[in-house]
C-alpha cells in the first residue's frame, strides 16, 4: 500500500480539500511549536518594523505538520500576497523566470517540496534568492547576450520532508531555517477541538482525547481522522461524538489507541511470529509482507522507532518488549546481555 493511502498517513490526500478552511490564519491562533511560532513573531515583527521584506524561510520535519499553514500564516502576518508552487511542478528555468517575473514587492513565493527543485532551476534561483535578479539568455550562438533583470524584493519560503537532499548552495541562502516537529497530546486535543468547532461537531471532551491519541502527533491525520469519526457518528450514534463512539468507529477503521494500523502491525507481527523476535534484516522483513523495503524503511519504520516498538542493530531489526507488550505477545525471549565494555 502506497504511504498517501493510509488513513493516518501524514501525507495530503484528495479527501483533505475540506482543510484549507481549518488552518489557523495568524500566529496566535496557531497551536503547538511553540519555538517555531515565537521565532517567527520576532523575525516577522523586525522585518515590518523596518519595513522589509522578510528573510528567506525554510521548513522542514515529516508531512503534514503544517509547513504550508505556517506559509499561509507568515503571509497574513506580513500582509503580502503570497505565490504557491512545489518543486515537481518546476520543470525548466524557464518555468521559475515566469514566475519570478510576476512577483511584487515584499511578495512571498512558497515553494513545497523544494529538495526536488532541478539543478537548472536551482542555478536561476540562487542569484533570484542573493541578488533580487534574473540572469537570462537571450539568443543562441555566438550571437547570444546575458541580460540581468532586477526582480523586486521578495520572500522564498521553502518546505520539504528531506532536509538531507537540499543542496548546500541553496541551504546556505536561507536566513530562517526551523523544523517542525510531531505535537504533544495536549496540541492534538487542542487541534481537534477547534476543527471539531468549526465543522459543527458535537464532540465530548472524551472523545477529543480519544481521536488524539491516535493521530501520531500530527494535525493533517487529527483532521481526517475527526472526519470519519464524524461519518460515523451521524449514522451510528445520533450525530454526538462520544469516547465510545470515537473507539468504535477508530477500531472499525483499523487503527489502535496508539495511532497503529494494519500495515505496521504487519511488520510487528512478522518480526515476531515469523523470526522469534529478530534480529531479521530489512529485505527480509520486506519479503514476508511483500512491500518494498525503502517504503518500510521510510514510511512504517520512523514511528515505530519512535514509540520504541522498533529497534536497529548491526544485524537486523529487533521487536523490543513494548512491541509484546502492545501486541499482547508473551516475550519469552531470554533477557538481552549488556556488554561490560
Amino acid at each position: 500500500m502506497a504511504d498517501a493511502d493510509r488513513l493516518i498517513s501524514g501525507k495530503k490526500r484528495g479527501d483533505d480539500a475540506v482543510d484549507n478552511a481549518l488552518r489557523p490564519r495568524r500566529l496566535d491562533e496557531m497551536t503547538g511549536q511553540e519555538r517555531v511560532v515565537e521565532n517567527l513573531r520576532i523575525l516577522i515583527e523586525a522585518a515590518k518594523a523596518r519595513r522589509e521584506s522578510l528573510d528567506h524561510v525554510l521548513l522542514y520535519g515529516p508531512p503534514g505538520l503544517g509547513k504550508t499553514t505556517f506559509a499561509h500564516v507568515i503571509a497574513n502576518e506580513m500582509e503580502v500576497n503570497i505565490r504557491i508552487t512545489a518543486g515537481p511542478s518546476i520543470e525548466r528555468a524557464g518555468d521559475l523566470a515566469a514566475i519570478l517575473t510576476h512577483l511584487r514587492e515584499g511578495d512571498i513565493l512558497f515553494i513545497d517540496e523544494i529538495h526536488r527543485l532541478g539543478r537548472a532551476v536551482e542555478e536561476v534561483l540562487y542569484p533570484a534568492m542573493e541578488d533580487f535578479a534574473l540572469d537570462i539568455v537571450i539568443g543562441k550562438g555566438p550571437s547570444a547576450k546575458n541580460v540581468r533583470l532586477n526582480l523586486p524584493r521578495f520572500t522564498v519560503i521553502g518546505a520539504t520532508t528531506r532536509l538531507a537532499l537540499l543542496t548546500a548552495p541553496l541551504r546556505a541562502r536561507f536566513g530562517a531555517v526551523y523544523r517542525l516537529d510531531f505535537y504533544s497530546q495536549a496540541a492534538m486535543e487542542t487541534i481537534v477541538e477547534r476543527a471539531a468547532s468549526l465543522l459543527q461537531v458535537p464532540i465530548e471532551d472524551e472523545g477529543v482525547i480519544e481521536i488524539a491519541r491516535r493521530t501520531r502527533g500530527t494535525p493533517r491525520v487529527a483532521l481526517r481522522l475527526l472526519k470519519r469519526v464524524r461519518d460515523y457518528a451521524q449514522v451510528r450514534a445520533g450525530g454526538v461524538i462520544t469516547p465510545e463512539v470515537a473507539a468504535e468507529a477508530l477500531d472499525l477503521l483499523e487503527i489502535d489507541p496508539l495511532g497503529l494500523d494494519d500495515i505496521d502491525r504487519r511488520v510487528l507481527l512478522s518480526i515476531i511470529e515469523k523470526f522469534e523476535g529478530g534480529p531479521v534484516g530489512l529485505e527480509t522483513i520486506a519479503a514476508s509482507i511483500s512491500e518494498e523495503s525503502d517504503t518500510i524503511m521510510d514510511v512504517y519504520e520512523p514511528y515505530l522507532l519512535q514509540l520504541g516498538f522498533l529497534e536497529r542493530t548491526p544485524r537486523g531489526r529487533v521487536a523490543t518488549r513494548l512491541a509484546y507488550e502492545h501486541l499482547n505477545i508473551p516475550d519469552h525471549r531470554p533477557p538481552r546481555q549488556t556488554p561490560l565494555f
